[in-house]
């Protein structure tokens, strides 16, 4: 493992995505900044968001091959060109969102959680529009989206330990009852994989049917994305625990490495 120390005191790096350029690209939360990094060199260049403490959170890849994020305080969904690297801004409707995570769907559209109005959003990276869809669980406190295999979009709530799913044709949200869940990803075997504070959780596509994998005591999994090994990595964000474990599909053995500070 190797680290690379972030220019800015107390950035708070939050999001990850790798750019249609070759980098990564990533937001500080407290600094308000969108920054990349070259997995070749390290080398770190940070662009300020316009929106004066915007507190950016989720980044992606959209289907123009900017880099879309969400503006947690700011209210705002930005979007930045890895050419230009020009910055531009679309205010949220209504009473003043709180958007967190955000994902490409498979209809063109980018979609994210809107905490403070309790619903899923979709932007149109053609005109910027946003359209709003109500969650059903009041005070869902949901987190996480990601685009599944079947083609809609499935996000977690923590508060109900619910696990949703939004039809970006109808916009039709049902919602089934797990564990306990906060990150969430498509896996590599079809299937849709998230973390609930324990364990590592599997939801079938085909039947819904939950499936867990226990972590090591009290290790607080969070994120998870599918690696390009075949397998699920997740953060351990518990304490003083300092770990990325990973999992396999084929098997559900799971091996943690520990980080370095």
């Amino acid at each position: 493992m190797t680290e690379y120390e972030v220019p800015t005191a107390q950035a708070g790096p939050n999001g990850i995505a790798a750019g249609p350029d070759g980098n990564l690209w990533f937001t500080e939360t407290q600094a308000n900044n969108i920054g990349k990094i070259s997995p070749t060199t390290g080398a770190i260049t940070l662009y300020s968001v316009p929106t004066i403490g915007a507190h950016p959170s989720g980044i992606v890849v959209g289907p123009d091959d900017n880099l879309w994020f969400t503006e947690t305080y700011g209210s705002k969904i930005g979007e930045i060109s890895p050419v230009t690297d020009k910055i531009t801004e679309y205010n949220i409707p209504g009473k003043g969102g709180l958007p967190i995570s955000i994902v490409a769907g498979t209809d063109g559209n980018l979609w994210f959680i809107d905490m403070n109005q309790n619903s899923v959003d979709k932007i149109s990276p053609a005109t910027g529009e946003i359209i709003e869809y109500p969650i059903p669980t009041q005070t869902a406190n949901a987190d996480d989206i990601t685009a599944g295999f079947d083609g809609n979009l499935w996000f977690t709530e923590s508060r109900p330990k619910c696990i949703g799913k939004i039809s970006p044709k109808t916009g039709i949200i049902t919602e089934y009852n797990v564990p306990g869940c906060f990150g969430i990803t498509a896996g590599p075997d079809g299937n849709l994989w998230f973390t609930d504070g324990s364990n590592i959780g599997k939801i079938s596509l085909a039947t819904y049917a939950v499936t867990e994998y226990n972590v090591s005591v009290d290790n607080g999994p969070a994120g998870i994305t599918a690696g390009p090994d075949g397998n699920l990595w997740f953060t351990e964000s518990s304490g003083l625990i300092n770990k990325i474990g990973k999992i396999s599909p084929a098997t559900g053995k799971i091996t943690e490495y520990p980080v370095g500070n």
